[in-house]
């Protein structure tokens, strides 16, 4: 199929900054670039019909990191790295919340709360013997005072099961993913970014000031800019880039009556991760126990993690409960033993902007608008 000349006139025509990915960074980008220049025009590319990757399928946790979390980067990262990726987390939420408004996020500050059974003694005895230390490096970096604390009686409350430990963090809390997403577009629609769904670039190549994008189909495109924000899916299109995908599987539950649980909750170095949302449990993770499996950047659901997130919820979430699963997704993840994202020009007017870490909703905002200022 070709492109008629209405097409290519109203769509691709003398494009200024064209961005591969309309997930949080991609739309962030776009967003700040017609916040500094109405007459930009700006073209977000999505292969999906909604931004395949993370960006609707995470689960809408505003998260700063667990203590287990924070302490097994320390022993893989610099102290100093760390706690600047914490800044980078806290900056990145005031700054989504700020563009798209804490109500139209249906932002709810319930806390967060990281779990410890028996077999977790150890890991709990060392974040305790850290609490100190965590908070008061958290404090030095975003000013926050006592973010973690060991919580006692929010056990039986929640009505968990083997679950012997609580660590609370205060400052933390949900959105609706939906719900930003939809309000990401809407801006971008009002400044006139123009969104093309279900374009695949294969390639793209830099010829002096400008940058010729190819399609899968084989159209061709060009562009003054390029920012690529495909964070899990960055290796189809740039393969040494050090950033590797990673799936994680999730489900949702059937509405529960009387549901006790209330906030987001970290177990096992965050890796698992379940919350509220209209009095349903979203649980998911586990990628951490079959590693090579999980690094893949294909949807799909295998039996192994399912069962394991299961066996999660019958025995320690919603012990003694009749449970229906609803619904059952999958995502995929920009992730690296080096947690500090990638922003950067690699190419003369070729910015990339990934490796998120599972930290989209906290930090995408952020990136993009730092890849958004490197484009101009």
């Amino acid at each position: 199929m070709q492109l008629s000349y209405w097409e290519w006139k109203t769509y691709f025509k003398q494009i200024d900054v064209a961005i591969i990915g309309s997930g949080i960074v991609g739309l962030s980008a776009a967003l700040h670039l017609k916040k500094n220049n109405t007459n930009l025009n700006v073209v977000v590319f999505e292969r999906g019909a909604l931004p395949a990757g993370a960006s609707t399928k995470n689960a809408g946790f505003a998260c700063l990191g667990s203590t287990t979390e924070l302490l097994d980067d320390l022993e893989n990262n610099t102290e100093t790295a760390v706690f600047e990726l914490v800044e980078m987390r806290w900056r990145g939420l005031t700054k989504l919340k700020e563009t798209i408004g804490a109500n139209n996020l249906k932002y709810k500050n319930y806390g967060s709360y990281e779990l410890f059974t028996a077999k977790d003694a150890q890991a709990y005895q060392k974040s305790i013997e850290q609490l100190s230390y965590l908070n008061k490096n958290i404090e030095n970096v975003i000013g926050l005072k006592n973010t973690f604390s060991i919580c006692k009686d929010a056990i039986d409350k929640f009505g968990f099961n083997k679950v012997n430990y609580l660590l609370q963090n205060k400052y933390e809390g949900q959105i609706d993913t939906g719900a930003m997403m939809q309000q990401l577009i809407k801006l971008c629609l009002q400044k006139d970014v123009k969104i093309v769904n279900g374009l695949n670039i294969k390639t793209y190549n830099t010829n002096n000031n400008t940058v010729t994008l190819t399609t899968q189909n084989g159209w061709v495109f060009s562009a003054k800019k390029l920012i690529i924000a495909t964070n899990g899916f960055t290796k189809n299109l740039l393969p040494n880039v050090k950033v590797n995908p990673a799936r994680n599987q999730v489900l949702i539950t059937k509405p529960i009556k009387s549901l006790k649980i209330k906030g987001c909750f970290h177990y096992n170095k965050g890796y698992v991760y379940f919350r509220n949302i209209d009095d349903r449990i979203l649980l998911g993770g586990g990628r951490n126990l079959f590693v090579e499996q999980e690094t893949t950047n294909e949807f799909g659901l295998t039996e192994n993690v399912k069962n394991y997130l299961i066996q999660l919820l019958k025995e320690v979430i919603l012990p003694n409960q009749k449970i229906e699963i609803e619904k059952w997704w999958s995502g995929i993840l920009g992730v690296h033993q080096t947690k500090k994202p990638i922003v950067k020009e690699i190419e003369n007017n070729v910015i990339l902007a990934v490796r998120l870490g599972g930290m989209g909703i906290a930090i995408g905002s952020l990136i993009g608008e730092q890849a958004a200022n490197l484009s101009t």
